[in-house]
């Protein structure tokens, strides 16, 4: 059964590029384009696509928004965030509305087929560009630790003691207890079990 989509975009050169990519698409079946969030939603009550292509930048309300409501009217609707917004901000807080795509609008036909159908296999999609941009992000989390506090880390996670720590670096226990304190802060976490699951998320251990 050929997949349903639908776009909602303002941009006429947009909308109809991809409705003749995908015209002669067997697996894709058109349902039509919408140029504002309100046409978006009252169009919707008539029948509701497998995939929606949503542009965020609308005239009357943002994509970000319209996500947000069509995922609650409809929960089985798949959306695809197609934008030209490369964005950090913009990428999360579609992904947090209920976006299970980003994919920019200089997206190949290729791509933009695999993304339909990887969400369709309830996958979650982002182009190149975006996964670069949230690797960026990531990597910018990881935080930066001296000599001595990557010393007491591996420590740690070997399941030593403060004092054992202390009698192993031959510092005093308070030190020892300082390293750990200013390590739980650098890594954003309360204890030191979500301490050693950080740390070795960040490759330190």
């Amino acid at each position: 059964m050929p997949t349903k989509i639908f776009i909602t975009d303002d941009h006429v050169m947009v909308t109809e590029g991809i409705r003749l990519l995908f015209e002669r698409d067997a697996d894709i079946e058109w349902m039509g384009s919408a140029d504002n969030a309100a046409s978006c939603l009252t169009m919707m009550q008539e029948q509701q696509p497998d995939i929606m292509l949503l542009d965020i930048s609308l005239p009357d309300k943002s994509g970000i928004d319209l996500c947000r409501e069509l995922k609650a009217l409809y929960p089985t609707m798949r959306i695809i965030a197609l934008s030209s917004f490369n964005q950090l901000s913009f990428i999360q807080k579609m992904i947090q509305n209920g976006a299970q795509g980003y994919v920019l609008k200089n997206a190949s036909h290729d791509e933009l087929r695999y993304a339909i159908k990887s969400v369709m296999n309830d996958e979650v999609f982002m182009s190149a560009d975006v996964k670069t941009i949230l690797r960026e992000e990531e990597a910018d989390k990881i935080p930066v630790l001296t000599k001595r506090e990557k010393e007491v880390l591996n420590l740690i996670a070997d399941g030593m003691t403060n004092q054992n720590i202390a009698d192993k670096l031959f510092i005093s226990p308070a030190t020892v207890d300082t390293h750990r304190k200013n390590l739980i802060t650098k890594f954003e976490v309360k204890n030191t079990a979500s301490l050693i699951r950080h740390a070795a998320h960040y490759g330190f251990l």
